[in-house]
């Protein structure tokens, strides 16, 4: 479903991410993870299409996304690390102004944003201004946002950034649900208890490059799970 082929991407003569490649197939949630400026977000936003690669291609389903972005985009939903919401507006004329950026049709748009509304626990504060939401209110609307269309791919980064306890359990259960009905998911995340947990493969990034690339079943074997992997490789 998401294909990375050769990918690389320079900022003043500084490699950021380095010849990767990998696939993550249908439903598959993949997890990728690293220290800081390990290029976790760069590649991201190369998937996304708001960061064009120096070199190699990246398919997103059967649409290159810097050959046909507006196809590539219409099967893909985005959760950035920094979200940029419209503060004036409420959570849902939010995501009535999405829905119309997806070419929703109203009646189906309306049924949902109540669907994401539920979903996401938010629809009792629908009518107030985001502005007034917190963190992890904001980080659920940013979800629903990138849901409203039903993607067939889902890019996060750091996800679980600003929420309670009661929201990252929530968001877990989305995160599979999604993953048992074909989304493929991909995420970015510091949090290696959540990759152990969540991701049926995760790959370590350093300085640009992806080091190697573990199942679940690989990690299990691995005294101390994913940290214990994660610090063996590390050294």
């Amino acid at each position: 479903m998401i294909i990375l082929d050769n990918i690389s991407k320079s900022f003043n003569n500084t490699q950021a991410v380095k010849d990767i490649s990998l696939t993550v197939n249908t439903g598959e949630i993949f997890g990728i993870v690293g220290p800081n400026g390990a290029g976790k977000t760069t590649t991201i936003k190369m998937m996304t299409g708001l960061l064009t690669p120096d070199e190699g291609n990246i398919l997103l389903g059967k649409y290159d996304i810097v050959k046909e972005p507006i196809k590539a985009k219409s099967i893909l939903g985005y959760v950035p690390d920094k979200a940029f919401l419209y503060e004036k507006l409420t959570a849902r004329e939010f995501l009535i102004f999405i829905s119309s950026i997806y070419g929703i049709p109203k009646s189906e748009a309306l049924s949902r944003i109540d669907e994401m509304l539920e979903l996401f626990g938010i629809k009792d504060v629908e009518d107030e201004l985001i502005e007034s939401f917190s963190q992890g209110m904001r980080q659920r609307l940013l979800f629903a946002s990138a849901l409203i269309h039903r993607p067939e791919a889902l890019l996060i980064d750091e996800p679980f950034m600003g929420l309670d306890p009661f929201g990252v359990k929530m968001l877990k259960g989305v995160i599979k649900d999604l993953s048992s009905k074909g989304v493929t998911i991909f995420l970015a995340t510091h949090s290696l208890h959540i990759a152990e947990e969540l991701c049926n493969r995760v790959g370590f990034i350093n300085k640009g490059s992806i080091i190697s690339i573990k199942t679940r079943d690989e990690i299990s074997e691995v005294k101390g799970g994913l940290e214990g992997l994660f610090m063996e490789i590390g050294n």
